[in-house]
């Protein structure tokens, strides 16, 4: 039977799981809220809807006869899209309202990891008063992280001793229109993601990529969606040995067995400190940049990973053996005041031998123009991370002189020694 596969989403996320989804015998329809011309170039359709409604996304669903869906962002899995999808008999890769929980609500997260003796989960307490976690904060030992409880975008955590005071952690939290957050220990590391694509509790894992949260080179700046990330030619990253990638996951594993029923991909946020792996968050779906590294050198076909999943015949995987280098170029001022809907001229031709992934941009009659989001990203693919890094740099000519900002140390040697250099202190070698 051919398989019709609906994505969901707009960013380069979904413009990587199309690209996935593209050589297949699948046909791909999709729709977001913004035109992604990426995606566009590679769907047999593509329509403008409200991802966050599942009454709209059901009904583009069934208009155009689909028989499988991915979906992307978090938003809409908060929403039950996913939920509303398996309802009208069409099978969503991507976990329901309820298990979406182990990303959509940190609270709960950091409660269901010591329910269900998840190994890796640091100290931590929960408040919905702000002036108690003040009061927590000013009677803590140590540093912590301050983080909402709810969906930020990768932008609302705040980490003391790192980013911010004390004092100031404590102005955000009385500032802020939270209505719950989670203070924990602030975990001091090096930080990786580990990805696994999971159905009917098994899970199938993907290499090991370290995403740059940080805003500005020497990771600097802000917190963003991720400015970035790289992958090595093997499972694990040059600071990780083979032993610290399976203790990650072996995190995901009991995380799964603890879980009633997820399918999608489960995003395991993992810190290497010199106690071990520890968690940082989970996400339930792809993360982004990671599945630019991941899905490139995927070579087990996208849609199997799909069908499976629905038939309860999770395939193998196989990875091609080349490091990953994403650069991501963003509108200037973000991700605090970035600047929207300027029009970019993006020469398609100038990407060379790097993966042009078209992100928050919205294709017009007139041309691709900028929103409050990262802009696209550019993929180098190589033998070693310095090769992936240099394909990737050179094809940052493809913005010209548009007023976008891109952080150029990303893979480069340097970083990723201080990386082998911060651990190998952290474990007193």
């Amino acid at each position: 039977m051919s398989e019709t596969v609906l994505l969901v989403g707009g960013g380069g996320r979904e413009h990587a799981i199309a690209r996935a989804l593209g050589d297949s015998d699948a046909d791909l329809y999709a729709c977001a809220g913004n035109r992604n011309p990426g995606i566009a170039a590679i769907a047999d359709g593509f329509e403008t809807v409200e991802t966050e409604n599942p009454k709209a996304v059901v009904a583009y669903a069934e208009e155009v006869g689909a028989t499988l869906a991915v979906v992307g962002p978090e938003g809409p899995l908060a929403a039950g899209v996913a939920d509303a999808l398996d309802e009208a008999g069409i099978y969503a890769f991507g976990p329901n309202e309820a298990e979406a929980r182990i990303e959509t609500d940190k609270a709960y997260q950091r409660r269901f990891m010591r329910e269900h003796d998840i190994p890796g989960c640091p100290d931590f307490e929960t408040f919905d008063d702000m002036d108690a976690a003040c009061e927590f904060i000013d009677d803590y030992d140590g540093d912590l992280a301050v983080k909402p409880a709810g969906l930020t975008g990768g932008k609302g955590v705040r980490v003391i001793g790192d980013q911010v005071t004390a004092e100031e952690a404590k102005e955000y939290l009385r500032d802020s229109d939270y209505d719950r957050v989670v203070l924990e220990e602030r975990l001091v590391g090096e930080e990786f993601t580990v990805q696994a694509f999971v159905a009917d509790g098994d899970l199938r894992v993907t290499p090991a990529v370290q995403d740059h949260k940080r805003a500005y080179e020497g990771d600097e700046g802000p917190n963003t969606g991720g400015m970035g990330s790289y992958s090595d030619s093997g499972l694990a990253l040059p600071f990780m040995s083979d032993e610290d990638y399976h203790e990650a996951v072996s995190v995901l594993e009991a995380t799964v067995d603890a879980l009633d029923d997820y399918k999608g991909v489960l995003y395991g946020q993992f810190m290497l400190t010199a106690e071990g792996v520890k968690v940082v968050e989970f996400n339930a779906r792809f993360g982004d940049p990671e599945a630019m590294n991941t899905l490139p050198v995927l070579n087990t076909d996208f849609l199997d990973v799909l069908t499976g999943a629905r038939d309860g015949d999770l395939p193998e995987l196989s990875f091609a053996p080349k490091a990953t280098v994403c650069k991501y170029a963003v509108p200037e001022g973000y991700p605090e005041n970035p600047t929207a809907g300027a029009k970019v001229e993006v020469d398609e031709e100038s990407a060379g031998d790097a993966i042009l992934f078209y992100a928050s941009v919205d294709e017009r009659d007139d041309g691709i123009y900028t929103t409050t989001s990262r802009a696209f990203a550019l993929v180098g693919v190589a033998d070693t991370i310095a090769e992936a890094e240099e394909i990737a740099e050179d094809a940052l000519a493809v913005a010209g002189e548009e007023g976008l900002d891109v952080r150029h140390d990303i893979g480069k040697a340097d970083l990723v020694q201080q990386r082998i250099d911060h651990v190998a202190e952290l474990r007193g070698e």
